[in-house]
């Protein structure tokens, strides 16, 4: 039976800034995304139906069209019809490695591992720009875990502009278990709570679009300046999910009052927490201090890099 194995990294924000409120419904988003070496496995296989079916051991994790790699792979049928007839269904396997719902992009990459095994399986021969037209379809951060690396991201996160990469740091990641946010939840209460902070003319949203390409993070990146990388982190939807879920916001000042620690942020929607470190040893340390401190063992813990590279073929 022919099939494709792929891996997929999970990411990071390393900035989240909301602008204001797009046409579509979606916000205008200014970030800054960072693959990390934690990753997913995909096995895609030529199915003996029309059927599709996902498999995944992670009891978290949806099996069918509320899952957006399975979305991915309704997508590809949709748009191919034509190859979908040819070769048949699909046999999707999932190695979870990735948290659900932690504010990691898990689902988003592996909707883009869908895409690309389906590409291969198919024999399609779509280009990546191909890939991130369909990515776009699906969600706002799957064009950016086809590729992967260190990228600033506009729009509602699909317009993707690759930055200098960055590899030489670890990363530590800590989210309580049986935690989980929303992503619509987060953005909505944000709007909720914040749309008079807003910005109301597409010219002030260019404005501050165009300030954040030569702002302080985005420097330190040129630069490869890790300690000010650190310190430049920045996310605006602490201002929901921190009083919301008062344990995510103690994570982070745990983390913060480890003098090792670079520097450290939600990720996303949350609720995972993540630190940047000089070296893993240097994080091993970290995470024995934090967990003496915390004495919680509900908090998972996680010690990954940061990655140059998106989905991968194996």
């Amino acid at each position: 039976m022919r099939h494709y194995s792929l891996t997929a990294p999970a990411k990071i924000n390393l900035h989240l800034e909301i602008l204001g409120d797009r046409a579509d419904g979606y916000h205008e988003l200014v970030m800054v995304l960072q693959g990390i070496a934690l990753e997913d496995r995909i096995d895609i296989y030529a199915g003996s139906t029309q059927d599709i079916h996902l498999h995944c051991e992670d009891p978290d994790m949806p099996l069918g069209s509320d899952n957006i790699a399975y979305q991915a792979a309704q997508l590809m049928c949709r748009e191919y019809p034509e190859a979908y007839a040819q070769y048949g269904g699909l046999e999707i396997n999932i190695e979870k490695n990735i948290p659900v719902a932690a504010g990691l992009a898990g689902g988003s990459a592996d909707a883009a591992a869908v895409l690309v095994g389906i590409n291969l399986l198919w024999k399609l021969g779509l280009t990546q720009p191909e890939l991130q037209t369909l990515a776009s379809q699906l969600g706002s951060d799957i064009a950016f875990c086809l590729e992967g690396g260190t990228a600033l991201a506009l729009g509602r996160g699909e317009q993707l502009n690759a930055l200098e990469g960055l590899e030489d740091l670890a990363v530590i990641l800590a989210k309580h278990q049986n935690l989980y946010v929303s992503t619509a939840w987060a953005y909505k209460t944000y709007r909720q709570q914040f749309e008079q902070t807003y910005f109301q003319q597409p010219e002030n949203i260019a404005a501050q679009t165009k300030q954040v390409h030569s702002a302080d993070l985005v420097s330190a990146i040129a630069q490869q300046d890790y300690p000010k990388i650190g310190q430049f982190l920045y996310n605006n939807l602490e201002k929901v999910v921190f009083p919301a879920h008062p344990q995510v916001e103690a994570l982070k000042l745990v983390f913060q009052k480890e003098s090792e620690v670079l520097g450290t942020i939600m990720s996303g929607s949350g609720p995972t927490v993540f630190a940047l470190c000089r070296s893993q040893a240097v994080a091993e340390q970290v995470i024995k201090s934090v967990q003496s401190k915390l004495n919680d063992s509900t908090v998972n813990f996680w010690l990954t890099k940061l990655s140059t590279h998106g989905i991968q073929v194996h």
